[in-house]
């Protein structure tokens, strides 16, 4: 029996229905099944893919993506993701669009998904404003849809907003579960989400957001490090706290890197900007004001440059669990002495995870494809089945 074929029959164990034409926005929005589907189909994909079997279930039809924000690897895992099961991928260059004269949410969400099957949208850096954003534009498609404007209804898959980066956080998890062996290894493992210097400002919090708000379902013992005044959304916290009570493992806090890393089983050192200046800044782009952004961009910088010693070290790394925990990063990394004079990560660390790092990355396009499987697949266990069943090879020329 195939491997696909395998976890076919373990996804059928899985209560998934409510999946079906559903958005996928935050992790913690879907059951222990519907993560756990993710993963399966996921796994399933990469199988079919790897035997060189065709994973195509669409034979027409487009996957928008809108990225508000600078991407290279969402975008292409997107990208993949939608070719890999028949879909052709339109972006939306909102500079080339009519947005710019004065085209609403509305209108443009109706007038690129006539024969659109899934919505990929990034907006991640103003708070408050990203998942907004992404709201407004899927329910102005359902009302399209509703209204009889579209033959289909399109769903969303969250490309990363000021809240979540699921699509990052699930691909970081499928790595650690691989890595490790398995779901069922992963209890007991302690994960350092920590804070690290960076030489630019304004970086997200959904990836700290994602891990922390993910990894503590899992029934790790995760410590958010950070120095005082980087704190990520409280909201956050509290769903990691009860994600952790759930599983048998613990969510904790520290200031200091040291004691994170202390025999942690896996280290992500990553810059953010603070919860409360990205809530500044938001306000201060919202008003126009310019000098206050200059200003803010300087304050933020000067703070960043007290932290410089928030560093994923060789020395570091000594401290965790046999001086061998797994560095994981969402990519790009600040990389002292290669992208930057100082940054997040020492060269000879990075270096030597560059591997690991790279299958890290590679688990992204099948955890896309397999949130837009599940949401456009009536019958997901039997659609794998035929799939593997029929061994349609890809076509080579």
């Amino acid at each position: 029996m195939s491997k696909a074929m395998e976890l076919a029959q373990h996804l059928e164990k899985l209560k998934i229905n409510n999946m079906y034409k559903d958005d996928f926005y935050w992790t913690w929005d879907k059951t222990d099944d519907e993560i756990d589907a993710v993963f399966t189909v996921a796994d399933a994909l990469r199988d079919l893919r790897e035997r060189n079997i065709s994973t195509k279930i669409f034979d027409s039809g487009l996957g928008i993506s809108i990225f508000r924000d600078n991407s290279t690897r969402t975008r292409f895992s997107f990208a993949s993701a939608c070719n890999l099961l028949g879909l052709a991928v339109q972006d939306l260059d909102e500079k080339k669009s009519q947005i710019a004269h004065g085209e609403t949410v509305r209108e443009t969400a109706n007038m690129v998904s006539f024969m659109a099957d899934v919505i990929g949208i990034r907006d991640d850096m103003f708070i408050g404003e990203g998942h907004k954003y992404q709201k407004t534009f899927m329910d102005a498609v359902k009302e399209g849809y509703y209204d009889g404007i579209l033959e289909q209804q399109p769903t969303l898959v969250n490309l990363q907003c000021d809240v979540d980066h699921p699509t990052q956080a699930m691909a970081d998890m499928l790595h650690v579960i691989h890595y490790f062996g398995g779901v069922e290894n992963l209890k007991g493992k302690k994960v350092a989400m920590s804070w690290a210097y960076s030489p630019s400002y304004g970086k997200p919090l959904s990836v700290p957001q994602g891990i922390v708000g993910l990894f503590t379902r899992f029934g790790m013992d995760v410590v958010l490090a950070h120095p005082e005044g980087y704190e990520i959304m409280p909201e956050v916290e509290e769903i990691a706290k009860k994600n952790a009570a759930a599983s048998g493992g613990s969510f904790s806090k520290t200031n200091s890197m040291a004691e994170a890393f202390k025999d942690a089983d896996i280290v992500y050192p990553k810059s953010w900007a603070p919860f409360a200046a990205m809530e500044e800044r938001t306000k201060l782009y919202a008003a126009g004001d310019q000098k206050g952004i200059d200003e803010l961009e300087k304050k933020l910088l000067a703070q960043n440059a007290e932290h410089k010693d928030w560093a994923c070290t060789e020395e570091m790394m000594k401290l965790t669990r046999d001086g061998k925990a797994l560095y994981m990063h969402c990519l790009p990394a600040d990389i002292t002495g290669l992208s930057c004079k100082e940054g997040e990560v020492d060269n000879s660390v990075f270096d030597r995870y560059l591997v690991p790092l790279y299958k890290e990355a590679s688990y992204k396009p099948y955890i896309i494809a397999a949130m837009i499987f599940l949401a456009k697949v009536k019958d997901p266990v039997k659609a794998l089945m035929d799939l593997d069943a029929k061994g349609e090879a890809r076509k080579e020329f």
